[in-house]
């Protein structure tokens, strides 16, 4: 049917109202709506979101497939509640060519469970002596506007900010992973006490926010955009926030991750907790919590990783770094965010959806919840406890830190454009 009531959620955590869904569009949000030759889908008082954005993903595809690929990857964020994702540029081959971004872009639309969005590399094979060809990737089918050598850090000055000052000219931003590579050569996990009772190698806090706060700086001189990836420690908070209050145009994001787990984690030297950037103290954690309830820290990103099993089942030093998120980051939220009282489902859809759509330009996406807009919906069950069973993932990874514990919440119905995507907490 072309038309759909979801009947009786709370819409941004609100009061119960229904949705009617026409086509692609949303025609009508009220009480009482007639449900004449519509499909019904009874809320329950569930809560109506935005579909998620996520300004970073690892879809894997080309040359990982045995990680990932762009079905099983857009499938797994469907199941999460994600509408559209940004594709991070690490691919084999990297993705710092138009033809590769094309590529990404139209895999995402083939299969049609979310919007792809490929992210272009800053230089040339992640290499960071050369910068790629930023313009031909924004002015390729894909339409390019967020650029990013995420697993590596663009740690050159002179590239970074040439980087900035091309971006510039089509409002593109830059996203950094910060991570100074002299200050982080052997490292394991976060410089600390556990680091050193483990005698594992340490990841000192200073080599994030070192690089922090030099592009912050390079992007007011050059009057650009610049956007921090997974942002993990309390000093790398204080930067961002000081940067702002100067009008400098940053952007950061946090991930589901770092606002629950840390490096206390790692004493059982499971490589699943291993991750880039590493699992921080405790004080961290609450310092991230409460610079993305204040609004320093502007979204929540997944840093979807996915790896085969056996990178990650071999010992410590030997894993890969990264984890699983698309299938499990509205819950993460909905435990550490708004059920302490720091977020309402609101402010979870300004940083989940809003905020991340403008940040990377994702047209039709992050819209509010009303007549006339894209029906771009996420229906989440926040009366669900249930623990994390990673075998029921669409992800083709299984690498989740959260296998066996309890987590609030459930996506049971996702919708792209009118069409439902996920059915009952079932992909469509």
């Amino acid at each position: 049917m072309s038309k759909i009531l979801i009947r009786g959620a709370k819409v941004l955590g609100g009061e119960p109202q229904d949705v009617l869904i026409d086509g692609e569009l949303i025609e009508a949000v009220g009480t009482g709506l007639p449900a004449d030759g519509a499909e019904v889908v009874e809320a329950d008082g569930k809560v109506l979101l935005p579909g998620l954005v996520d300004l970073h993903t690892h879809l894997r595809e080309p040359g990982r497939e045995d990680s990932e690929t762009v079905l099983t990857g857009t499938r797994a964020a469907a199941s999460g509640g994600y509408t559209a994702v940004f594709a991070m540029a690490n691919t084999f081959p990297v993705a710092d060519t138009a033809g590769v971004v094309e590529q990404v872009y139209r895999l995402g639309q083939e299969h049609g469970y979310c919007d792809v969005q490929p992210i272009g590399a800053v230089t040339v094979g992640l290499e960071g002596r050369k910068l790629a060809e930023l313009g031909a990737m924004h002015e390729s089918a894909a339409g390019v506007t967020v650029f990013s050598d995420d697993g590596k850090c663009v740690d050159d000055a002179v590239i970074m900010r040439r980087a900035l000052e091309y971006v510039k000219a089509f409002g593109g931003v830059v996203a950094q992973h910060a991570q100074e590579p002299r200050l982080t050569e052997g490292a394991q996990m976060n410089e600390g006490i556990v680091s050193a009772e483990l005698g594992l190698g340490g990841w000192p806090a200073v080599a994030e926010e070192s690089i922090i706060a030099r592009d912050v700086l390079l992007a007011e001189h050059v009057g650009s955009r610049v956007h921090i990836c997974h942002l993990s420690t309390a000093g790398s908070v204080e930067i961002v926030r000081w940067a702002k209050s100067r009008g400098i145009d940053v952007t950061a994001e946090v991930t589901p991750h770092h606002l629950l787990l840390t490096d206390e984690m790692v004493r059982t030297y499971n490589p699943v907790y291993k991750v880039n950037p590493p699992l921080r103290t405790e004080r961290d954690v609450m310092a991230l919590r409460e610079a993305l309830a204040d609004g320093t820290i502007d979204i929540v990103a997944t840093d979807h990783a996915p790896h085969p099993h056996e990178d990650k089942d071999c010992e410590w030093a030997a894993a890969a770094m990264g984890m699983v998120g698309l299938e499990t980051a509205l819950s993460v939220v909905q435990r550490t965010m708004v059920e302490t009282g720091l977020l309402t489902w609101a402010d979870v859809a300004d940083r989940m959806s809003f905020k991340p759509a403008a940040i990377g330009r994702a047209t039709g996406h992050g819209r509010p919840i009303s007549a006339g807009e894209p029906a771009n919906l996420t229906l989440v069950d926040s009366a669900y406890r249930g623990e994390v069973d990673p075998a029921g993932f669409a992800s083709r990874s299984r690498n989740t830190p959260y296998e066996g514990r309890e987590l609030p919440g459930r996506v049971t119905h996702t919708f792209l454009r009118g069409r439902a995507t996920v059915v009952d907490g079932k992909l469509a």
